[in-house]
């Protein structure tokens, strides 16, 4: 690590200023259990919580998939951080100060050298475009579009909004005079190769300008809106290595923490009804870009929030949308809640006709439950007064009721169901017990999700004896300076079988030469290598006495020194295998006996 930059005592002063449950927590949903707190893995996709944060230990460990550390590793392995980087975030965020000189690329030093140039450009552009709109001449008609749509200059500020110049190659001769290779801006989406004279134009020209972030702010892809009667009406950057729309939700940097704090997020289908909600008040917002929700959008919403109100345009293809993000989400099993607007609007129009309030009390206020939803949707295109559409309308429900986890839901939509068409409410019972089991026949019924208990000790886990006693001295050599000695005195010259074990002590060894005290989180930030860290903070994680006996610690040194005298023994047994192969059977019988010996001594 580069923490030598940063003196210990100063990083220490860091760690102790900001606690990780709030740091994780802006990245995680935590729910407290116990004495930690517990959430969805966000390094590895997962439906049951897995990841652990110990508040009083200042650490973190995943049981699903191992990752481990403290809040300078946990930043460093989410956002790609070296550890000044780290330290500078968490410094801002304690107020400490921390006079240290960071890369400008806050943040990228986890990027390859080709799209950290891509980064660069688009952020120059950004910038460039956005300067265009609100102080020059030539963005003058943008800005008076938007201003004519409701836009305020707060929200062209807060998402960066700017203007295309009506130019073929203004974009491409500016980054070409900022040294950037035209090849690799082609790849990023900003500029396009024209075959018949080999020169590169402008992807977007005249448009007003809608940059796209990534997770951590970095403008990585734009959508140009047309201000004449260029087609197509929005124009998109193509995928490229920086950006992926199947990852990518737009106003995600912006919208986490509310999304924290009103602990429930709103999804759209495009940014520019995201953008609408957000001016209307709605900050918990997010959208899709032009891509149906995929895993990638469901596991990052999951790590945030397991409540979501889906609000679509009110139009066939929407309510289809809605439908199949709906289904999906409540496979996942999100609360869900659906908006519907009248009169077939998108919410950008409906905000602009009907005003904010009403779209907050009324669209968003008024949302359904996800049974309520289907219930509607199912009605679509039916005429229920006819029995030929009434029929498989109520079977379709009931299909549905089948699949809710709860009995009093089940309840009430059967109740419902028998009072609007004068149905006997022990025929509707019977007919979706009938369904159930049917469609569990099938296989189209997933079990109900049960609380999963992870085997969070890590003694639990089927291992060798000496294999568990070399944690067990390992986490009370975390836990004490002057046990940590002791252990180092009775294992002699002895080793752990275990490298990484045996490299966790020595550089723990070193940790308290240099004069620290038992810190098992700042111990963290001395290990160079990641999977040294993921041992030790899974270690740490175990329960141990508080105090510990020299007959318990002896008890461990003789597991760890009996190991080794068996795999003595298994080197003598395969000596006497090959001395019978020879036909030495003088050598054989002598080597029997000392193994004899050797298990008379275990």
């Amino acid at each position: 690590m580069t923490s030598a930059r940063i003196d210990d005592e100063k990083i220490t002063q860091i760690r102790e200023s900001v606690d990780i449950v709030d740091v994780i927590g802006e990245y995680v949903q935590l729910k407290k259990q116990g004495r930690n707190y517990f959430g969805l893995c966000p390094f590895h996709g997962e439906n049951t919580p897995s990841f652990s944060v110990s508040a009083d230990k200042q650490i973190f460990h995943c049981f699903g998939c191992g990752a481990g550390g403290n809040v300078f590793t946990f930043l460093m392995d989410m956002e790609g951080y070296n550890f000044v980087e780290a330290a500078k975030n968490l410094a801002e965020k304690g107020n400490i100060p921390l006079d240290v000189e960071i890369n400008k690329d806050h943040g990228r030093s986890h990027v390859p050298a080709g799209s950290a140039q891509m980064l660069e450009a688009h952020e120059l552009l950004r910038k460039f475009y956005h300067h265009l709109l609100m102080n020059t001449k030539e963005g003058q008609e943008a800005l008076e579009y938007l201003m004519n749509r409701g836009f305020t200059e707060e929200a062209i500020e807060k998402f960066q909004i700017g203007y295309s110049l009506d130019s073929w190659d203004f974009a491409a001769k500016l980054l070409s005079k900022r040294g950037f290779s035209p090849e690799l801006m082609e790849q990023g989406g900003l500029i396009i190769h024209r075959e018949k004279d080999g020169k590169y134009f402008d992807r977007f020209r005249n448009r007003v300008m809608f940059p796209i972030m990534d997770h951590q702010g970095n403008t990585i892809a734009f959508s140009g809106r047309a201000l004449g009667e260029d087609e197509p009406k929005y124009l998109n950057s193509p995928e490229t290595p920086i950006f992926n729309k199947s990852k990518v939700l737009y106003n995600f940097q912006l919208a986490r923490p509310h999304i924290r704090k009103k602990e429930q997020a709103v999804i759209f289908e495009g940014f520019a009804d995201c953008i609408s909600a957000v001016r209307a008040g709605v900050e918990n917002s997010l959208a899709t870009m032009g891509t149906a929700l995929t895993d990638q959008h469901i596991q990052l919403l999951k790590r945030n929030t397991d409540q979501i109100v889906i609000c679509y345009d009110s139009d066939s293809a929407g309510l289809n949308a809605a439908n199949r993000a709906a289904s999906m989400l409540q496979e996942h099993g999100f609360h869900l809640k659906v908006a519907l607007m009248p009169d077939k609007l998108d919410p950008d129009d409906y905000i602009r006709k009907y005003g904010e309030k009403s779209f907050v009390s009324d669209v968003i206020g008024g949302s359904l439950t996800y049974m309520a939803f289907k219930m509607h949707y199912l009605r679509l295109g039916k005429n229920l007064n006819n029995e030929g559409d009434r029929i498989p309308y109520i079977e379709a429900v009931l299909k549905e009721i089948s699949h809710l986890p709860s009995a009093v839901e089940r309840d009430h939509y059967l109740r419902q169901l028998a009072s609007e068409f004068s149905l006997s409410l022990e025929a509707l019972e019977q007919q979706q017990r009938q369904t159930f089991f049917s469609e569990r026949k099938k296989g189209n019924l997933q079990a109900q999700a049960q609380p999963v208990k992870v085997s969070l000790q890590y003694e639990h886990k089927l291992r060798p004896a000496y294999y568990n006693a070399e944690t067990k001295l390992i986490a009370h050599m975390l836990r004490s300076k002057e046990t940590a000695y002791k252990i180092q005195q009775m294992l002699g010259n002895a080793s752990l079988h275990i490298d990484e074990h045996q490299a966790v002590i020595t550089y723990l060894y070193g940790f308290y030469e240099e004069g620290h005290e038992a810190d098992t989180s700042l111990f963290l930030t001395y290990l160079p290598d990641p999977n040294l860290r993921r041992i030790v903070s899974e270690i740490e994680m175990m329960s141990v006495n508080e105090e510990v006996s020299d007959k318990e610690l002896t008890d461990y040194i003789n597991q760890v020194l009996k190991y080794e005298k068996v795999l003595k023994i298994k080197e003598k047994e395969a000596e006497e295998k090959e001395a019978v192969r020879r036909s030495d059977h003088l050598r054989a019988a002598q080597i029997a006996m000392e193994i004899i010996q050797m298990r008379k001594m275990l």
